[in-house]
């Protein structure tokens, strides 16, 4: 699942640690890919990234297997992540000239052996080649959306960036779920704006929205997400409720495809204690 907006500052970050840790506590087993060059989730989950460890960078670039770069997260057992490096910031030009620029993410993910449940990849605030790569290796797009003025503004950009990857480079691509981020009820502007992007988008918005909290702010810079930092705020519960909900609506579209009903039902009963 690729968490994509090119716009800067709408929970990105925030939202994949913290669905990851979410689905992790459920019981699945989660890795996160850190594909923004300032390391952000990977400061966000305890996870050592500077310029020595071996990183995202290095498989994109250096052709190294992901296995050896991913670590576990000390907090949340079943929770992953593969670090960026200041590095990666140098990757949108050094990809240019390599062969299967697009896809050398994907072709990473699929030689990983160790088993998963969810891939999270965050993605930086672009649409370069480090996005087109989340795109490619991704099958369905997760979409954080501020609830602000300008909160739909740019995202017909990463609509078509979206369609064009589906077009040319992987058909299984597409935007599953919308997550309504910094939602503050007491204001009449985020009211306006939940109900132009539930209007837009339909189903695809979660039911859950996440509040404005200054717990979920707090929790990274003691190295955690909010679900370890202070586990009863409403910022976690929320969190817990939103992973909730997708982990339900994933189970019940793969129950519905007749290629994937074995794979739902292992799903289902895997997490049924932790989502029930």
């Amino acid at each position: 699942m690729v968490v994509a907006n090119q716009k800067g500052g709408v929970g990105k970050t925030t939202t994949t640690v913290n669905m990851a840790a979410s689905l992790a506590l459920h019981g699945a087993r989660v890795l996160v890919i850190d594909l923004d060059p300032q390391g952000n989730a990977s400061t966000a989950l305890g996870i050592d990234h500077h310029a020595e460890v071996p990183s995202i960078y290095d498989v994109l670039v250096e052709s190294k297997p992901l296995s050896e770069v991913v670590q576990p997260v000390p907090d949340v057992e079943g929770l992953f992540c593969a670090p960026a490096t200041i590095d990666l910031a140098g990757a949108e030009i050094e990809l240019v000239s390599l062969v299967a620029r697009e896809s050398r993410l994907q072709r990473a993910i699929q030689a990983y052996e160790q088993p998963l449940d969810y891939i999270l990849i965050d993605c930086p605030p672009s649409l370069g080649l480090l996005t087109v790569n989340a795109l490619v290796a991704g099958n369905e797009v997760l979409i954080p959306i501020q609830c602000e003025y300008y909160a739909l503004e740019g995202l017909g950009q990463l609509l078509r960036n979206v369609d064009l990857v589906r077009g040319h480079l992987n058909r299984d691509l597409h935007v599953s779920t919308i997550l309504l981020t910094m939602y503050d009820g007491r204001t009449r502007l985020a009211s306006q704006v939940a109900e132009e992007v539930r209007n837009h988008f339909g189903d695809e918005v979660l039911r859950t929205s996440i509040p404005r909290s200054v717990r979920i702010s707090e929790a990274p810079s003691y190295g955690q997400t909010v679900l370890t930092y202070d586990p009863g705020s409403s910022g976690a519960l929320s969190y817990l409720e939103a992973a909730r909900e997708m982990a339900l609506r994933g189970v019940s579209v793969r129950l519905d495809s007749p290629h994937g009903q074995m794979g739902a039902q292992n799903d289902r009963h895997s997490m049924s204690e932790g989502i029930q």
